[in-house]
């Protein structure tokens, strides 16, 4: 079962907390656990709470967001966000995941949840001996984000700026569903650990566990038959034929 990430926000301006609570809304696995208006508030509530991310303004009366992050534990993650450019060196020296300008749109702040995910598994693999993978990812389709665990994927087609998803469904049993989300498959590639995925085709990614059987011409997965492209075939076979 994937932790619940607990997360506050802390900024001055009602309107710029309710867009961020807003954007939350949509992505799963996210508690927003406060909303605060200074950084006393803030620090308040950590000093109580548990708190694994926090979404922070830079520019608030009395503690500025820069002040506050140098004050909490490191182990704390910060997202800070703010109208002004100019605090970006100042914010990056302080190690933040990321940087968001206002107004904040929902894709740029996908981005900086999916660089915490990012951070948060290295940090793991760094710091234990078991180390804890991120096994999902979030992929955007019909105005929701949706969690994609990477074993139930059983592959991937390209179709030009879009991409279908061919997954296993987790609510029914040996059913399969298809989510289709606006991303190119090399980016989504990009997300996919190389260990358990494998791109055949300029148009197709196979999940390695799902092949049922393979020729020199094409993979089948899910008594599917995908080709093997020329431009992929010698790299294909070689991983295929070792794995």
């Amino acid at each position: 079962m994937s932790k619940i990430i607990s997360c506050i926000i802390v900024d001055d301006e009602a309107m710029a907390r309710e867009v961020i609570a807003s954007h939350l809304l949509h992505i799963e696995n996210f508690e927003i656990a406060a909303q605060c208006k200074n950084a006393i508030e803030a620090f308040n509530f950590i000093r109580n709470n548990s708190v694994d991310l926090v979404f922070l303004d830079i520019n608030m009366p009395e503690i500025s967001g820069i002040a506050f992050a140098k004050s909490i534990n490191k182990d704390i993650r910060i997202i800070f966000t703010t109208a002004y450019r100019d605090y970006a060196v100042e914010g990056f020296d302080l190690q933040a995941v990321d940087y968001l300008l206002k107004p904040i749109a929902f894709d740029r702040l996908l981005k900086a949840v999916n660089r915490y995910f990012e951070i948060t598994r290295n940090s793991n693999i760094t710091s234990s001996t078991i180390p804890e993978r991120q096994d999902f990812i979030f992929v955007r389709s019909n105005r929701r984000m949706l969690k994609v665990d990477f074993e139930a994927i059983i592959y991937i087609e390209s179709l030009s700026d879009y991409i279908k998803i061919h997954l296993h469904s987790p609510s029914k049993s040996n059913s399969i569903e298809t989510i289709i989300t606006r991303e190119t498959i090399s980016a989504i590639e990009a997300k996919l650990p190389k260990q358990q995925f494998l791109r055949i085709h300029r148009s197709y990614i196979v999940g390695l566990s799902k092949i049922q059987s393979f020729t020199n011409e094409e993979v089948t997965v899910n008594r599917i038959a995908l080709p093997i492209s020329r431009s992929y075939r010698k790299e294909v076979l070689k991983h295929l034929e070792n794995f």
